[in-house]
């Protein structure tokens, strides 16, 4: 009877773990750039990151903000993705989705200014970053 139990919890566990993996993927998937924004991304992928370096680093923005930008970089610091590379359209593109996600919540807690102030490229490349992360 114990032996029962048991598995029934690791059942239980393991499909909750599927169904909030597949609720995550399709939360990536209404949240991901449209058209052509994902190569322009992997473009902007050096000044991106060191954009996100600089605003973790910023002491006048809010801790959580912060908190966010750290756990983003540990996030892209990391191999092992949300979504596996052989997923078609969503392998590639989840870190796309998750940098825009917390660039815009970045956006929206210390504002446009914030994000324009520490972007390390061109103002070209600053137009890209609003287009594709829908800021601006």
């Amino acid at each position: 009877m114990t032996g029962s139990w048991a598995w029934d919890l690791v059942i239980g566990v393991a499909v909750a773990l599927a169904v909030a993996w597949l609720v995550l993927i399709a939360a990536l998937a209404f949240l991901r750039p449209r058209g052509g924004l994902p190569r322009e991304a992997l473009r902007l992928l050096p000044d991106v990151l060191r954009l996100v370096r600089r605003l973790a680093a910023d002491r006048d923005l809010p801790g959580g903000v912060r908190v966010r930008l750290a756990l983003l970089l540990a996030y892209l610091a990391v191999p092992i993705d949300l979504v596996p590379d052989f997923i078609p359209v969503l392998g590639y593109a989840d870190d796309v989705i998750v940098v825009t996600v917390v660039l815009r919540s970045v956006v929206r807690r210390s504002g446009l200014e914030a994000v324009r102030r520490h972007w390390p490229g061109t103002d070209d490349g600053f137009a890209a970053l609003c287009r594709l992360t829908g800021l601006g």
